[in-house]
């Protein structure tokens, strides 16, 4: 690589986040912001309870160490996107090509052909549902599995929560992600390509956000990383997470760090018995206990230490020595 290029992709790279702000499919694009703020001023309006308005005006919530660490990850993995995601993108239009072909050799021509219109709305579905689920069984594995768990903690450091804080994440997690996402996209484009005839036109679909992820990102999803308690109707939480319930995932409550893993539905959490509503729960504190402020604290800490928390999660632990039982005295 040239100099020149690799001067230029840097510059690219510092150049994404602030793009971020004008890009429909990004979560911090700032007609989402605004929604966001006026949804958040309405519920102080209505004089609800714990609705903590006033402290997305604090100092902490916006230059403290945690908001500090979150910015250095926007930028940093923009970085990562540009030298190790990017050049891999092209595989999700590859595999679905591949996923085409192998339908086809294996059933041959679709006995029924999909209309355009019929592919577009089944297909937006699709990709919706599927990635969906894939998204919660994903950061279900990285609570389940150590090895995982080491790099998901660096998310999990934040002791304050603002929509920064959704890029708050560890590049091994971020690679894991924009797999899972290539994958999803590859497979369910190459079905929908085969039930249509190739009538899907990928490039009116791919990079742009679907109507219901712009209605999520639209009413309230930078509430999720937020000190706003904005809670959904009781019957409601029972199928979307609303921004509270992704609150309550980030407590420092060990309780409820394996809960609310969904990222839209909450019908995935039911199936797996980790979803929790928000009635009844207040006052929550963010972060991962004492290692937030500790390891976890800086920039770096949070690079470094899930390298080294998930070759320890690989090494046998020690187990305690059981004392051999006594034998009763039998005089």
């Amino acid at each position: 690589m040239m100099f020149e290029d690799l001067v230029n992709q840097l510059w690219e790279g510092a150049k994404m986040p602030i793009g971020f702000l004008m890009r429909p499919d990004k979560r911090i694009f700032w007609p989402y912001l605004i929604s966001s703020f006026v949804m958040a001023y309405l519920l102080f309006l209505s004089k609800a309870k714990d609705t903590n308005f006033k402290s997305l005006f604090t100092k902490e919530l916006w230059l403290g160490n945690s908001a500090r660490v979150d910015y250095l990850f926007i930028f940093f993995n923009s970085w990562v996107k540009i030298f190790l995601i990017g050049p891999f993108l092209i595989y999700g239009s590859k595999l679905a090509f591949y996923t085409n072909e192998y339908l086809l050799e294996q059933f041959g021509y679709c006995p029924f052909n999909l209309s355009t219109g019929t592919t577009i709305a089944f297909y937006t579905l699709a990709l919706f549902l599927v990635g969906d689920f894939a998204s919660f069984f994903v950061h279900y594995l990285m609570h389940r599995i150590p090895f995982l768990w080491a790099f998901h903690k660096t998310h999990h450091s934040a002791t304050s929560l603002n929509p920064i804080t959704q890029y708050r994440i560890h590049p091994v997690e971020l690679l894991i992600n924009n797999a899972k996402g290539i994958l999803i996209f590859g497979l369910v484009t190459g079905l929908f390509d085969y039930l249509s005839d190739s009538q899907l036109q990928k490039f009116t679909v791919f990079g742009n956000v679907s109507i219901f992820g712009f209605l999520f990102l639209l009413f309230g999803a930078n509430l999720r990383h937020s000190p706003v308690r904005l809670t959904y109707p009781h019957f409601l939480e029972r199928w979307i997470i609303s921004p509270f319930q992704h609150q309550i995932h980030h407590s420092e409550d060990l309780k409820h760090h394996n809960k609310n893993m969904g990222s839209k539905l909450a019908i995935w959490d039911r199936w797996f018995d980790t979803l929790v509503r928000s009635k009844g729960i207040r006052a929550l504190k963010f972060g991962i206990g004492p290692e937030s402020n500790t390891f976890y604290r800086s920039f770096l800490g949070n690079l470094w230490q899930p390298f080294v928390d998930a070759i320890k999660s690989l090494l046998p632990t020690k187990k305690k020595a059981v004392p051999p039982l006594k034998r009763p005295n039998t005089h």
